[in-house]
């Protein structure tokens, strides 16, 4: 049993995986919907939500999706962290054709995919204990994120 921090910019796949892990079985939370997340002015973990959830997983791997200004709060409570990557270009290129969320779409939401990619994606690479590219196929990068449930750390 373990819980599983899946996170990255925008555009990286979070979503995409999460629905992999959901086919496959597992449970899931994607926090960027539900009431996960308030805007007090940059997006932050409902602490108390997100901690209620955990303290209520007693069983199977449960993975989270979320990036987040407060995630490293609760980095204790993750017996992993993955970070999904990709170049900056790519992950531009997945928010203008994605048709699930309109974030990124703005020209203002593109600068800031790429001042985030420039900034705080080496925060979450530094404190990450799994990295994987997310140009390479679905099926091989929701495997590297099961491994990291089997082999935390």
């Amino acid at each position: 049993m373990a819980v599983v921090l899946v996170t990255g910019m925008s555009g990286v796949g979070k979503s995409t995986v999460l629905g992999e892990l959901a086919r496959r079985g597992h449970a899931v939370v994607d926090t960027d919907g539900g009431g996960w997340i308030e805007l007090v002015p940059e997006p932050l973990w409902r602490e108390d939500r997100v901690t209620a959830l955990l303290d209520g997983h007693t069983a199977g791997h449960l993975f989270l999706a979320g990036t987040v200004a407060n995630q490293g709060r609760l980095y204790p409570r993750f017996d992993a962290v993955v970070l999904l990557s990709a170049p900056v270009e790519v992950l531009l290129e997945r928010v203008a054709a994605r048709t699930t969320n309109d974030f990124g779409k703005a020209a203002d939401e593109r600068r800031r995919i790429v001042a985030d990619t420039e900034q705080v994606e080496p925060l979450l690479r530094a404190r990450a204990t799994v990295e994987v590219d997310t140009r390479r196929p679905l099926a091989d990068v929701v495997d590297v994120v099961l491994r990291a449930a089997t082999d935390p750390r």
